[in-house]
């Protein structure tokens, strides 16, 4: 392991010594958001503490081992200390690296879902709902939470459109790489001839802003538009024009929402949607014109790119990102993601760290 780790190391086993004693004076409870900053800071770097411990054991053991080689009568338990220790170490020091990669800000928001049925017709609209479902499950799974923010279902069932808002913790995290392109391969129910159909449907994952003020909104450059909602929900959903549809001119994106009876609290919650769209074409718009011929496999945003099969009558998941196929495809339609986000997420760290190897 580089000086330059070690450095960095050192910092962050001498700052948690000086939490432990902030925190266990008591001086910080005076002030409970201070305190609660400490406790955070203080439970992200234990676990990286712990391991740099386990590191400098592992060298410890391995540099008395090496001086014991030379004698006789300790040779053989050296050995085993030297071959133990050089096991471990490589181990471990690809560990601190992960956990030294630089953070993403946006890991710890909450997102907007957005699933749109793409071609395939009907079948595509009862995808989307197989997907929305997916997705559901997983965050039922993780104990999150799913508000629908709108909803256009298709006349056979499933979704024309689906935009959702999964509050949680670590939610971006987990499905930042679901953005892209789905496409489901079986025999739509509709089939007399048992022929195998392909459909897709384009998913995106967008953390929610902080605040309104992160993406800066003229009222000038939108226009709200309010009308009667459809749809379940009683008499007075549809007596009253709660619905609301805000135009953002500059760009054309256009954001619907219904959910609630009252038109103030759809208008913020469009407002949410329409922040965290413009924001995500914007980190689209700056990641492609950053896109060198390196290539960059995960978390590219591109929409239109084919990014997981779902094959029914094999029976398997394909992410052609990562070239990962997993023959459970029931298990992971019932929300059981853990193994594909794994995956992503290791290939993703593995490409940050080869970035910036070839930076050093």
């Amino acid at each position: 392991m580089n000086q330059s780790i070690c450095d960095k190391l050192e910092q962050l086993n001498g700052r948690l010594h000086e939490l432990d004693r902030m925190l266990a004076s008591g001086e910080a409870t005076r002030d409970i958001d201070e305190y609660r900053k400490l406790s955070r800071e203080h439970a992200e770097l234990g676990p990286v503490v712990a391991l740099y411990q386990s590191w400098r054991k592992a060298e410890a053991d391995l540099h008395s081992g090496l001086e014991l080689l030379a004698d006789p009568e300790m040779r053989e338990l050296a050995e085993a200390e030297v071959q133990s220790a050089r096991e471990r170490l490589p181990a471990i020091e690809l560990e601190l690296q992960k956990l030294l990669l630089p953070k993403d800000a946006k890991d710890e928001r909450n997102v907007f879902l957005e699933i749109r049925a793409g071609t395939g017709g009907d079948e595509s609209a009862l995808f989307a709902g197989n997907l929305f479902r997916m997705y559901v499950r997983y965050a039922e799974r993780r104990r999150w939470q799913v508000e629908i923010v709108s909803a256009s279902v298709s006349d056979l069932g499933g979704y024309k459109e689906v935009i959702a808002r999964i509050i949680g913790n670590g939610v971006y995290s987990r499905l930042k790489f679901e953005s892209g392109a789905h496409r489901v391969q079986r025999v739509p129910e509709t089939e007399t001839q048992g022929r195998i159909h392909t459909s897709a449907c384009t998913v995106a994952v967008m953390p929610e802003a902080d605040a309104l003020e992160d993406v800066q909104i003229s009222p000038a450059e939108i226009r709200v538009d309010t009308y009667r909602a459809s749809g379940a929900g009683g008499q007075h959903i549809n007596k009253t024009d709660s619905a609301v549809r805000i135009t953002h001119l500059p760009t054309g994106i256009v954001v619907e929402c219904q959910d609630d009876r009252s038109q103030h609290k759809n208008k913020a919650q469009a407002l949410s949607v329409l922040v965290a769209r413009i924001r995500d074409m914007q980190e689209r718009e700056q990641h492609a014109n950053r896109a060198s011929e390196r290539r960059n496999l995960i978390g590219s945003g591109d929409r239109s790119e084919r990014i997981r099969t779902y094959n029914f009558p094999q029976g398997r998941v394909t992410d052609h990102r990562i070239n990962l196929t997993l023959y459970k495809i029931d298990a992971i339609l019932d929300g059981d993601l853990d193994d594909l986000v794994a995956a992503l997420t290791a290939e993703h760290q593995a490409d940050q760290l080869a970035m910036l190897a070839e930076g050093e």
